[in-house]
């Protein structure tokens, strides 16, 4: 059996970068790990900075002239691919498209566009969801067969960061203090405002700007207190950021009020680098902090509750350190790679093997 592999992202140096052990394969969900499942891929090759329209396009004919013979697409997102998914909508396309849905499927005030997003949805074979929640509210709208609809379980790659923990403590890393990474939705006034209350220690590693958002105007309006350290990064590759991570004692990911799953990537990081977690209160996350013991979270905004988490974690180093092994633990039963490549293998295969049940080829 043979998918083509969709990624939003410029999968030919995620790969380059894996071979020299820099990125870790969670990135490309499990289709770097399809091969030990009776499953090759046929790597999507990007154009990155094109038009949204043209994007799609592209992405579309290349998909629909590929020249080796595939039974599947498999993607971690439907942006760039909208047209193939609606003429699989339209049975004009017959292989099974499996897809990665980043929020929930909501319901339109508009009369045409819910008509065209049920027709749109109806081109999903199998539809992956980060969690149970995404999965309650997208089933409610009534536009996703419960049959197509899939819990998935992303998580980081073990090995991966295995390799980045033993590099930390040979390099003579201890840890302490507190960090943040991450570029996407974060909450830095409530962050700041709470670590420059507690006097601890905490390093921020953030992009100077990140989609329209502009991380350098809003630290411009804050004052930042001794204890907490900015460093705008550009180009650090995971393992580079990853050694960082490696060196503190507590994860801290204060974000934005969404309805996805911001701040995931770092969350898996951290239950793989046996970390404890400070995080904001998302519904969507699929880990729940306090009833799996790996963290604590906190409402969104609520700087008086991220004072007293902080506090916590400094007052006991014993229960943090517990926190981390429970979240290691949990990373190497449920999230972890080889558990998403596993769960992507056997959707295609449902999927591949209903279609050719029904006289697809």
């Amino acid at each position: 059996m043979k998918v083509y592999f969709y990624h939003t992202q410029d999968i030919q140096y995620i790969l380059r970068r894996m071979d020299d052990g820099e990125f870790p394969p969670h990135y490309l969900y499990g289709a770097s790990k399809l091969g030990a499942h009776g499953i090759d891929v046929v790597w999507h090759k990007a154009r990155v900075g094109l038009p949204r329209w043209r994007m799609m396009l592209r992405n579309t004919w290349r998909i629909l002239t590929c020249k080796e013979q595939i039974d599947a697409v498999y993607a971690t997102h439907y942006r760039g691919i909208e047209p193939l998914v609606l003429l699989r909508a339209l049975r004009l396309y017959r292989k099974p498209i499996v897809v990665w849905h980043h929020q929930p499927v909501i319901r339109s005030p508009k009369r045409w566009r819910e008509w065209l997003g049920r027709l749109f949805y109806k081109g999903f074979d199998r539809l992956f969801f980060f969690s149970q929640k995404l999965v309650d509210d997208s089933l409610a709208t009534g536009k996703v067969e419960p049959r197509r609809v899939l819990l998935g379980h992303w998580g980081a790659d073990i090995d991966f960061y295995d390799r980045v923990t033993a590099a930390a403590a040979a390099a003579g890393c201890t840890r302490s203090g507190f960090v943040s990474t991450g570029k996407e939705m974060r909450d830095m006034p409530t962050l700041v405002n709470a670590f420059n209350a507690t006097g601890a220690d905490l390093d921020i590693y953030v992009a100077r700007k990140t989609g329209d958002v502009s991380y350098e105007r809003v630290f411009g309006g804050l004052t930042l207190r001794p204890n907490v350290h900015l460093k705008f990064v550009e180009k650090l590759i995971p393992y580079e950021l990853s050694l960082i991570v490696a060196r503190a004692e507590c994860v801290a990911i204060c974000c934005q009020e969404t309805k996805y799953t911001v701040g995931l990537t770092t969350v898996v990081e951290a239950l793989a680098m046996g970390l404890p977690m400070i995080c904001s209160r998302n519904p969507q996350i699929p880990v729940d902090f306090e009833r799996d013991g790996c963290g604590i979270s906190v409402p969104y905004g609520d700087v008086e509750g991220w004072k007293r988490a902080i506090d916590y974690i400094r007052n006991h180093p014993d229960e943090a350190e517990q926190m981390g092994r429970r979240g290691r633990q949990l990373a190497e039963s449920t999230f972890n790679d080889e558990r998403c490549a596993l769960e992507a293998a056997e959707a295609i295969k449902s999927a591949v093997a209903e279609v050719r049940g029904e006289g697809g080829n």
